[in-house]
């Protein structure tokens, strides 16, 4: 479920009501009678909204640009821009940031900044309680100093930082629930300029930046678990098609603009089909099965890297889509696979130490396919031809046309 402003609209209601509530009451007419009692409140309420703050009327109008984004995009990159440049409007520092937080780590990295060296901030990491931010998100506490020369603490580490030229400070967390997201840091705005309602109008801003994290965190999960294999963590069957539709699209607009047109680019697909993974199953259940499917699963992560993309395809099939290797680069890396596989004893943690053997088909683009459907019979074909072989070794696809494909998903288990 997407996140939903919980308080938002009510603090952005306050403020934007906030000189309403200080109006003095409707007066009546003289005269009396329905017509003249609506025409002195129509008056009244008119010389009411005329004496509201242009920056209160500012901040509606902020509000509800930012919230119909909100309702409209789910793109992060473009949703948090947007309310960047709304809160830049409004209160001109000199540089702001925009801070986030690893999950992995729990460290804040910089997202989105103005006014300071990009490159210099790209790979800079943030402990939690580290700096401004850094202290900020790990106490959950926005931290606003309008002077910092007036203030000894941060007066002393504004002279430690000259770099950064600090006369005031305003940083907020950016928190959904109990969890902190990460932090937005403003440095030298005219906060001692600006009305008390400013910071609360921040901290709004910072509850709709909370909100478009937190939704495109739930979409980004909805779009993995959509393209992975929930047994053994790979990709699926269904994302393997969209990375090789994208990768031919890559490399055929590439080839088309080459200088020299015989020098095409490659990339190979390995199929990889167990050997006698039905005798598992029939042994030791299907529960054991899944495990070591998991595992052979992992075992082609570890071998492959993080330069290629591996699929459970189906059963007990598998594929590796080998990025920018030719034939004998790609020949290489798929017998590296089957020894591994071979000299690997799995489920050992479960005192089983099971050993596997495994049949393995490779082609090439564009030489063996220059189509997905072709590249795909090509490679399963080939691994076709590794069983009929004995086994437990690979096949390599020599550009011959391959014959008739089977259906994705069907399971070789004999």
């Amino acid at each position: 479920m997407l996140a939903e402003p919980s308080g938002t609209y009510r603090t952005a209601i306050a403020i934007s009501t906030h000189a309403l509530q200080h109006e003095k009451p409707l007066g009546r007419g003289k005269r009396h009678g329905w017509p003249h009692i609506m025409s002195d409140f129509r008056k009244n309420d008119r010389r009411q909204l005329a004496s509201i703050d242009s920056r209160q009327m500012d901040s509606l109008r902020v509000f509800h640009e930012v919230a119909r984004a909100l309702t409209s995009n789910l793109k992060l990159d473009s949703l948090l821009r947007a309310i960047m440049a709304k809160m830049e409007d409004f209160f001109g520092p000199e540089h702001w940031s925009l801070l986030m937080v690893d999950e992995e780590t729990g460290e804040l990295y910089y997202a989105l900044s103005t006014g300071l060296d990009e490159s210099l901030l790209r790979d800079l990491r943030l402990k939690p309680g580290e700096g401004i931010a850094g202290y900020v998100a790990a106490t959950g506490n926005p931290l606003v100093v309008p002077d910092v020369s007036a203030d000894p603490d941060w007066s002393r580490y504004a002279q430690a930082h000259p770099e950064l030229n600090l006369r005031s400070i305003a940083c907020l967390p950016i928190r959904h629930g109990e969890r902190t997201l990460g932090a937005l840091q403003l440095n030298n705005s005219k906060l001692d300029l600006l009305p008390e309602s400013s910071i609360a109008f921040l901290r709004v801003l910072c509850d709709y930046a909370a909100i478009a994290l937190e939704n495109a965190r739930h979409v980004k999960l909805i779009h993995h678990l959509s393209i992975t294999d929930d047994c053994t963590g790979l990709f699926n069957s269904r994302h393997l098609y969209t990375l090789l539709e994208q990768e031919i699209a890559e490399h055929a607009a590439k080839s088309t603009f080459r200088v020299v047109p015989f020098m095409k680019p490659h990339f190979s697909l390995l199929f990889l089909d167990l050997d006698y993974f039905k005798r598992v199953n029939d042994r030791h259940g299907h529960l054991v099965g899944s495990r070591l499917l998991a595992e052979v699963g992992n075992l082609l992560k570890r071998v492959g890297g993080p330069d290629h993309a591996a699929f459970r395809y189906g059963g007990d099939e598998f594929v590796v889509l080998l990025r920018g290797l030719d034939k004998p680069a790609a020949a290489d890396l798929s017998r590296r696979i089957l020894e591994q596989l071979t000299q690997t004893r799995f489920l050992s943690g479960e005192g089983l130490s099971l050993s596997v053997t495994a049949s393995l088909g490779l082609a090439t683009y564009p030489q063996d396919g220059n189509s997905l459907h072709d590249l795909i019979r090509a490679s399963d074909t080939m691994m076709y031809m590794a069983k009929d072989c004995g086994r437990n070794q690979l096949m390599v696809a020599n550009g011959v046309a391959p014959g008739p494909h089977p259906s994705p998903g069907i399971s070789r288990h004999v």
